[in-house]
């Protein structure tokens, strides 16, 4: 009988998540009891579980001892590892690497963060990370020997289509910006599948799975390091053709402004990121160096920093009302660890976007009125700075439909086609959220 290797896998893989599955629903379970309740042969299932407990997914606990009836052999009682790291969210920011790990129910398990230069090649940035990654280990207990799937998140420009590599006109190949040398890079050192995305659509992601409620239209920008955006339009996750859309930080908002780091002027990241907002209230004549100076300015009610964020929250809130005009959204909402230090951005672009969008006196016309009614809420995001890392997660281990149409995990180098995941509760990963 001819033999299909990808075939093979792509069944051992889906063996595996029900062994997972059925440990993480009902705790430790002999493995006579295992295959019963998934249905697989003695023989089957200790070839499967003697993987699981090579790679550390898996733990002998105790033995059936004392629950044993009659005599013989107390057979062994197997459980997730704890301390196992299944699967890991990566968020690359211009300035800083997010990581998170969760195990085999979802739960989080390690977070952290590190900074680089904002001008430091990806091999150097590659380095941050995986220090990082064996610090949370070293921190946490936490060990990547079953590590199934990692997820991340880059800045620019990315399609997600498989053999699509793009280069973002503001970087050059000089520069090390390569998705496939960070994909093939965690791919290596961690033997597991990788998917890449843009961070701030994943961010976006994120945001509409892990939020208060399902969002099934949505506009999405994160005020960090960088300004990003991301597009969920009918219950779908849109990256566009090339990997463009939701990249509002480069709408042009002031056409003779300040050059942006992708080649024109003016472009909304040159007034609303963190760096952008931190030199205008130094321009201003307040000395501010950090978010920290600049929240102790807002605590002290300074002028200058009111001024200087509603004069960027203004800017947010024109390049919103535009593309809401457009894509008629019914949720808003804006992210960035800055918005929960200055709520006036939230505010102050809410109240742009209202007058941008609708009229700002009452209209005869019936039609505006009900489109008045309808305009989108405003708010801040639910989730903290590590949403891109989460949403890389998501888009790991997560079966939703914002993620129809996009490409499958592709399996590591030598590996064989990797099994889609199943739906599962993401309560972990929500409850995770503020760590």
């Amino acid at each position: 009988m001819q033999s299909y290797p990808g075939v093979q896998a792509l069944v051992r893989r889906t063996h595996e998540e029900r062994v997972l599955q059925v440990l993480r629903e009902q705790g430790a379970l002999s493995r006579n009891q295992i295959a019963r309740a998934i249905g697989l042969s003695r023989t089957t299932l200790s070839e499967i579980t003697g993987s699981l407990l090579q790679r550390g997914a898996i733990v002998v606990t105790d033995t059936d001892a004392a629950h044993r009836e009659g005599s013989g052999r107390p057979a062994e009682r197997l459980a997730l590892d704890p301390a196992s790291g299944q699967f890991m969210g990566v968020d690359f920011g211009h300035r800083r690497v997010h990581v998170v790990v969760a195990d085999a129910s979802h739960e989080i398990v390690a977070s952290g963060s590190d900074r680089y230069a904002d001008h430091v090649d990806w091999p150097t940035r590659l380095d941050v990370a995986f220090r990082l990654v064996e610090r949370l280990s070293d921190q946490y207990g936490v060990h990547y020997g079953a590590l199934q799937g990692v997820g991340i998140g880059i800045p620019g420009p990315y399609s997600g289509k498989p053999g699509v590599r793009d280069y973002p006109s503001h970087r050059s190949a000089a520069d090390g910006f390569h998705e496939a040398s960070v994909d093939e890079a965690f791919g290596e050192r961690f033997g597991a599948p990788v998917i890449v995305d843009n961070n701030t659509r994943l961010a976006a992601l994120a945001e509409a799975i892990f939020g208060e409620k399902a969002i099934e239209n949505l506009l999405y920008v994160r005020l960090s390091d960088g300004v990003g955006g991301g597009l969920v339009v009918g219950g779908r996750l849109v990256s566009g053709s090339a990997g463009l859309a939701g990249e509002l930080g480069h709408v042009t908002v002031t056409a003779d402004g300040s050059p942006c780091r992708c080649g024109k002027n003016g472009c909304l990241e040159t007034i609303a990121s963190v760096p952008a907002i931190l030199a205008a209230c130094r321009a201003a004549g307040l000395p501010v160096e950090s978010l920290d100076d600049l929240a102790a300015a807002i605590a002290r009610s300074h002028p200058l920093a009111d001024r200087v964020l509603r004069d960027a929250a203004a800017a947010v809130g024109r390049v919103l009302a535009a593309v809401a005009m457009a894509l008629n959204p019914s949720e808003i909402v804006i992210g960035g660890e800055i918005t929960r230090l200055a709520p006036v951005i939230v505010q102050q672009a809410s109240a742009t976007v209202a007058y941008e969008s609708f009229p700002s006196t009452p209209s005869p016309d019936v039609r505006a009125t009900r489109l008045a009614a309808h305009a989108a809420d405003v708010r801040a995001a639910h989730l903290a700075d590590d949403d891109g890392a989460l949403g890389a997660l998501a888009a790991v281990f997560h079966s939703s439909p914002l993620l129809a149409g996009y490409p499958e995990t592709p399996a590591p180098t030598g590996a064989g086609p990797r099994a889609a995941m199943p739906p599962r509760q993401t309560r972990g990963v929500a409850d995770g959220r503020h760590q």
